[in-house]
């Protein structure tokens, strides 16, 4: 096939004229037009479907002699990736029409190729609350990207983690919508201004399961469609026109969205403007049949997705299009709206002007030292400080001995879509930064207690015995998710690594009480993929330090914050459920949602009314998080223009080390004609200020920020009052004032 493609290619390149898609300085639209008006129904069609890479020696298997839409490689390291992509390309080049095909990557975390730089992961970046630094982050991963020949990422996540026990908590921003679309559109922008298209995903709807059961049903109605889960997807597309949008696996109330023309159509296309094309989550098409029962045959599955607006089929099923055009049950003119949506992408990227010419080298643009050197500096602002009663920082001068204990202690957990090897060489663990931070003289007592998932205790007693030895006790715990990694076992995070339980998994718990029952001071640290219930750590530990994923230099931040190296500065983008019971939990709900009148919530000593024996508030709420310093808030002010509300507040720094504050806006509506949240999330700041500095902070929120779908499905924004609070966190507000519109 290879052959005749080649033979015929002569004829059409002699031609006097140049075709207008070959024209550089042709409009987008035109060079479309002109290429579409060239294909038959099968090279269109192909441009339809996925293909995984493979070897050079597997092209002509693969891909017949013609062009293909998109192709995806996760299997080769990054040097050989390129060599791969570079073959591809020449491949591409020689069928008939010469269409590239678009390389698509996973790249949520750094891109997913073996040897590439391991960022944290996206919970991670979203408690930086820092944009610009994650927008830097992409930046980098472009880079690296286009050193391997790879134009797209299949990323980011706008799912909103409301439901924990879901396994893909950890592949979002957080619980809240405004938060999500910010560090979305740094994450878009970093990405796409460095000609890497990105892949915003999963439209719509996606992260709040039914039981937290990955794909499952998701219920809501309209209003909560356009108040929550369209906002991030709206603001990002708006912000930042990304080339492609992925479809979900999942039905909202019941309707299968990847079939779904009103939700792919009417309003990705219609009411959001999207003008990128739409690929589907793999398999999500077949899953109509296969999952969903809403249709009996693989073409009707085909047929349904291609109407309701998936471009892209990542399975087989769209190659059964060629035929039901042939009988009649699809019309071409479907094909072509699907193929000039792919095209306009490829055209849009470059893919057709030479674009290999300006791709960086590999060997000086792959994890070299400053893109490294910013992993670090993502995972040292994304780590969250809990709870101190002073233990922290460790001044190493004064111990002489400590403790290292747990099942995350001596492993670098990355988290799913990283493509890990076992042996971890790819990441430092916080034994190892511990190992390098402190001076020789002070012994380091190492000893795992238990692993991760099982019930075995039989290493308690080593642990205890090393805390024992020691002058303080660090215990690392948490979860694991190796989903795309090496030889994937026993995740307890991750996708379709669901929990039903939200305490600690296995036997840690009780590792923790035997160490903290030394005596010696307690430092947990939480390595994870998510919130779990930890009550007892809040009432025992003598801090509490979290870390997401950090990614590679993970250990080194985690070592660098227990010494005083680093001041930590991440906030909480997701609340601490007090238990598995107190699902969902997060800041955002509705007057209606928690206590009520004389409602008092209860203890185990005092049972009360909501809940008998405990209250329904996290543990630890929304935007919380301290570091080595203070802040103070003083001469808030807010006042009202034409089109926004503006607040500004005094800063000070206060404590005796430099720091970084996230200052917040949160909007109350404490009168409206349908329930609206206690409180939203509608700016913030991180600032660094030197001990003593005062800086003027000034948060702008535009009005339409302030207005939400009514009962008859319109955006308004209703007249009255509301209440702009601005401080440390969703449950520490240092300067409120009431405006009426």
């Amino acid at each position: 096939m290879m052959a005749l493609a080649m033979l015929v290619a002569p004829g059409i390149m002699s031609s006097a004229k140049t075709p207008i898609y070959k024209d550089s300085s042709a409009p987008v639209d035109e060079r479309v037009e002109d290429l579409l008006s060239r294909m038959t129904l099968h090279e269109k069609v192909l441009q339809l479907q996925n293909r995984q890479t493979g070897e050079p020696r597997e092209f002509d298997g693969r891909f017949e002699g013609y062009g293909i839409g998109t192709v995806h490689d996760m299997d080769h390291p990054a040097t050989r990736c390129r060599e791969i992509m570079d073959s591809l390309g020449l491949y591409m080049s020689q069928t008939r029409l010469g269409i590239p095909a678009l390389t698509c990557v996973e790249g949520i975390q750094g891109i997913l190729q073996d040897g590439c730089t391991i960022f944290p992961h996206a919970l991670a970046q979203g408690s930086t609350f820092n944009p610009a630094l994650i927008n830097r982050m992409t930046a980098a991963c472009a880079a690296e990207a286009r050193a391997m020949g790879l134009r797209q990422v299949l990323s980011p996540v706008l799912d909103i983690a409301r439901e924990l026990r879901w396994g893909r908590v950890e592949e979002t921003y957080g619980e809240d919508p405004y938060l999500i679309s910010e560090m979305a559109t740094a994450f878009v922008s970093g990405y796409q201004e460095n000609g890497v298209a990105c892949m915003p995903k999963h439209f719509v709807a996606h992260g709040t399961p039914t039981g937290g059961l990955n794909c499952a049903n998701v219920c809501g109605g309209e209003r909560e469609l356009r108040n929550l889960y369209l906002y991030p997807f709206a603001k990002v597309i708006a912000n930042t026109r990304p080339m492609a949008i992925m479809s979900c696996y999942s039905a909202y109330d019941g309707v299968p969205v990847s079939g779904s023309r009103r939700f792919m159509t009417d309003i990705l296309r219609g009411e959001l403007g999207f003008d990128g094309y739409v690929y589907s989550d793999w398999g999500s098409v077949d899953r109509l049949k296969t999952f969903h029962h809403a249709v009996a045959t693989s073409e009707e599955a085909a047929r349904q997705s291609l109407l309701a607006g998936i471009d892209v089929d990542v399975d087989d099923a769209y190659r059964t299009l060629e035929q039901q055009v042939t009988d009649g049950l699809i019309a071409e003119a479907d094909i072509d709206n699907a193929v000039r949506r792919v095209l306009a992408v490829k055209f849009r990227l470059g893919l057709f002007d030479n674009p290999a010419k300006d791709y960086p080298a590999p060997a000086a643009t792959i994890r070299n030292k400053a893109h490294v050197a910013l992993s670090k500096e993502v995972a040292d602002e994304s780590a969250v400080l809990l709870e101190n009663n002073g233990i922290l920082p460790l001044d190493p001068s004064r111990l002489t001995s400590v403790a290292v204990i747990g099942p995350n202690a001596d492993f670098a957990v990355m988290g799913d879509y990283s493509w890990t090897r076992p042996d971890r060489k790819e990441g430092v663990s916080l034994l190892d930064g511990l190992r390098d931070r402190l001076p020789s003289g002070v012994k380091i007592n190492y000893a795992e207690g238990c692993d991760w998932w099982s019930r075995d205790g039989s290493g308690i007693a080593s642990a205890v015995e090393a805390a024992r030895k020691s002058d303080v006790a660090i215990v690392a715990v948490g979860t694991r998710s190796t989903f795309l990694g090496r030889g994937p076992k026993n995740s307890t995070a991750g996708e379709a690594f669901d929990l039903s339980s939200l305490e600690l998994p296995g036997r840690q718990a009780e590792l923790l009480e035997a160490v903290k029952a030394t005596g010696k001071p307690l430092v947990v640290i939480l390595i994870s993929g998510k919130p779990l219930a930890m009550p007892w750590v809040k009432d025992n530990a003598d801090a509490f330090l979290v870390q997401w994923y950090g990614g590679e230099q993970q250990g080194n931040t985690l070592a660098d914050i227990l010494v005083g190296n680093v001041n930590p500065s991440g906030r909480l983008n997701v609340s601490f459920p007090r238990s598995s019971g107190n699902l969902p939990c997060y800041y955002n709900y509705y007057p209606t949602d928690r206590e009520y009148g004389n409602d008092r919530g209860g203890s185990p000593g005092q049972p009360a009314m909501h809940y008998v024996f405990e209250k329904p508030y996290a543990l630890w709420a929304f935007g919380s998080g301290m570091g080595y310093t203070d802040f103070s808030y003083s001469d808030g002010s807010v006042s009202v223009s034409d089109d926004a509300v503006t607040a500004t507040v005094n800063v000070t720094n206060t404590g005796a080390r430099d720091g970084k504050e996230v200052v917040q806006l949160y909007v109350s509506d404490p009168v409206s004609t349908v329930l609206t949240p206690v409180r939203q999330l509608k700016a913030f700041d991180k600032v660094s200020l030197r001990t003593g500095e005062t800086r003027t902070v000034t948060l702008r929120v535009p009005l339409a920020e302030l207005g939400f779908t009514n009962a008859d499905g319109l955006r308004v924004l209703e007249p009255g009052e509301f209440v702009i609070g601005v401080g440390h966190s969703s449950d520490d507000i240092r300067y409120s004032q009431t405006i009426t519109l």
